[in-house]
């Protein structure tokens, strides 16, 4: 008798749990939603994205952003949207984290609830072009995703329409008959749907293209002085250069290989390798064709490729 009574109070004190969470939820999704609808009538905004707790270190130490005293940051989904300006321009900084599902997600949050003119990435990349060097700054004009693969046994014939191969074989030691179990790999091109395009009809994409007002602007950039020392006793062995208009690669695989560093270069051209770029900004600009980005490079001490 006990336990037959006892069922019912257990199901009523579930019940009321999930009541009062759900609840709760709502406040902080009606919350969430005033505090957007409050920052937008002050937009439009530059959005501003970084990836690792390094690079926002570094850019917070700087002193250039100055938050907003009323609404200082919201946050999303796990994620701190943070509101200010940056020598008088009004911006949105966010964190989005490694990797390409975190690129996407961030951008497609700022993108959807934010009164955004433009995003601007930076942060560091691996380098894979040698007339580059430890603390140059790189803006490229275009940005390929390298990860989307076709991978075949020894035996496989790869597509002819493949952007590019890759023969493992090639890359024996000591160099044999060039036949490895590892087979063979063909690189594709994305399939990329857009506000532009047809509905529910992709196009073929291989390299997206940073928006070119913004890189006329960047470009009164080169020639400009860059710090040679941290401090007085860590410099680097020349002073660092900005270049603007050299070609990035993305993939969701951290680079430190210099053998396929040199394939990347030797086949795409491209002068450095990172893990969200190419996403942050097909996504970006998929939303809207007038819309724009850059990114903005560092060959870091750290991360540096190979």
């Amino acid at each position: 008798m006990a336990a037959t009574q006892l069922k019912p109070c257990l199901v009523l004190l579930l019940t009321f749990s999930v009541l009062a969470f759900a609840s709760a939820i709502s406040r902080n999704r009606i919350k969430s939603l005033n505090q957007i609808r409050e920052v937008n009538r002050k937009g439009p905004y530059i959005g501003l994205i970084t990836v690792i707790a390094t690079e926002e270190d570094a850019f917070f130490a700087s002193g250039s952003f100055k938050p907003d005293p009323k609404f200082p940051f919201i946050d999303l989904s796990g994620r701190r949207f943070r509101f200010g300006v940056v020598r008088g321009r009004k911006v949105v900084y966010v964190r989005c984290g490694e990797g390409m599902t975190n690129a996407v997600a961030a951008t497609q949050q700022m993108a959807d609830l934010f009164d955004i003119k433009g995003i601007i990435h930076f942060g560091i990349a691996g380098n894979t072009n040698n007339s580059m060097s430890i603390g140059d700054v790189t803006i490229p004009n275009q940005i390929a995703h390298t990860g989307l693969w076709e991978w075949f046994n020894t035996n496989g014939t790869l597509d002819s329409a493949d952007v590019a191969q890759l023969e493992i074989g090639d890359y024996n030691v000591p160099k044999g008959n060039g036949t490895n179990l590892l087979g063979h790999i063909g690189y594709m091109e994305e399939e990329y749907y857009s506000v532009a395009g047809e509905p529910n009809v992709a196009e073929s994409l291989l390299w997206a293209n940073i928006s070119l007002q913004w890189l006329q602007l960047a470009s009164n950039l080169e020639g400009m002085k860059l710090e040679q020392c941290v401090n007085s006793s860590l410099c680097l062995t020349e002073r660092p250069k900005l270049v603007v208009g050299l070609r990035a690669s993305t993939s969701n695989i951290f680079l430190d290989n210099a053998a396929y560093r040199d394939f990347l270069f030797q086949k795409f051209g491209v002068s450095s390798a990172d893990m969200e770029s190419a996403d942050k900004l097909v996504k970006w600009v998929s939303s809207d064709s007038n819309k724009r980005a850059i990114r903005f490079s560092r060959k870091p001490r750290r991360r540096q490729c190979c």
